[in-house]
């Protein structure tokens, strides 16, 4: 893999804007970028009948312990409801602004997470994908993405950075959490378009819920649930978006890439079969998201063979791997990104 302190972008001679055009007419000529209403019909049935279920399964155990496995079962399906939510923000479902805005807010209500705070977030991330001071997703306090990041962190931030190959999944427990109190500040703070209605959105399922818990559970086990209901789904969402760009090349702001070089080279791909689609949201097809953020989920999979080989043709480096190497190339980089830091405390 090509360490971030290594990368050089290509020469100028390969910058040309003309590669991404032949590589969409190949995509278009495949039929790939066209809407999928079916799919995503299907798709969102079966989150609402996953999220009926969840309740229904509530409902009957009552004042039990157990509901721990229901409290792990809704984070899996609430991430899947994020998954949708990123697909209206990216309009992948329909044509219509409107029609992608309204399943984006529907599906933020269900998951706490501010969707238009997101969407504005995200497509700066898809605009300069691992690029420093540009891209919010590797302008983390607590972590650092390069040995450059780390040496400027200082107190708990510092502690953190040294040893966050060992805490990345524990940290991850706190994601959802913090993406919700994201939401609200925005919404407070009036950051974002229609703060009102996105406030009501993300406040009245949150209190009809936590309201559900004291009265159904003993206080402990409302407590408990919410607990192990939010670190889960915070665990999964992260472990979703981590493999995808974390230990790829880190690019500044004098890199002059062209749209397809510099999405490619900053993105990995995660293969494994449907399976892996499935519990990825799409999402480990990074690489074709990237290049066409669009393109509906389901043909992700159809594009990436396409978009390899254009890639081989035209010397332009694809990296792909399995779920375990994914991981271990982001710990491995995490590790590295903190080193000055721990051989400055051996000193």
């Amino acid at each position: 893999m090509t360490s971030v302190d290594t990368f050089e972008p290509p020469s100028a001679d390969v910058r040309r804007g003309s590669d991404f055009g032949r590589l969409t007419k190949e995509l278009k000529d495949a039929g790939l970028l066209g809407r999928r209403y079916g799919y995503y019909a299907l798709r969102n049935a079966g989150n609402v009948l996953a999220l009926l279920a969840g309740g229904a399964a509530f409902a009957y155990l009552g004042e039990s312990w157990w509901q721990m496995f229901v409290a792990a079962f809704l984070a899996l399906v609430f991430t899947q409801f994020a998954f949708m939510g990123h697909d209206a923000g990216h309009r992948q479902i329909f044509r219509s602004h409107t029609r992608n805005d309204v399943v984006g807010y529907l599906n933020g209500a269900v998951t706490g997470i501010s969707y238009q705070w997101w969407v504005g977030k995200h497509n700066r991330h898809h605009a300069n994908p691992n690029t420093e001071d540009h891209d919010p997703d590797i302008e983390i306090p607590a972590l650092a993405f390069s040995r450059e990041q780390a040496v400027d962190k200082t107190g708990v931030n510092r502690w953190i950075t040294k040893r966050q190959a060992y805490l990345f999944f524990p940290l991850l427990t706190l994601e959802a959490v913090l993406l919700r109190i994201s939401g609200f500040q925005s919404a407070w703070k009036r950051e974002i378009k229609r703060p009102v209605l996105e406030a009501v959105l993300l406040t009245v399922p949150t209190a009809a819920m936590v309201t559900a818990l004291f009265l159904v559970l003993s206080p402990l086990q409302a407590v408990a649930f919410m607990v192990v209901h939010q670190a889960i789904m915070g665990v999964y969402l992260g472990c979703s978006f981590a493999p995808n760009h974390k230990g790829m090349p880190i690019l500044t702001a004098e890199d002059r890439l062209d749209h397809l070089r510099k999405q490619v080279l900053t993105s990995r791909d995660i293969v494994g079969g449907r399976w892996v689609d499935g519990l990825f949201g799409g999402l480990n097809y990074q690489i074709e998201h990237h290049l066409y953020p669009h393109m509906p989920r389901a043909n992700l999979r159809r594009a990436q063979p396409i978009v390899e080989d254009f890639c081989a043709r035209h010397d332009i480096r694809y990296v792909k791997c399995n779920i375990r190497t994914s991981y271990a190339q982001v710990l491995s980089h995490l590790h590295d990104a903190g080193a000055e830091l721990r051989a400055a405390d051996a000193r």
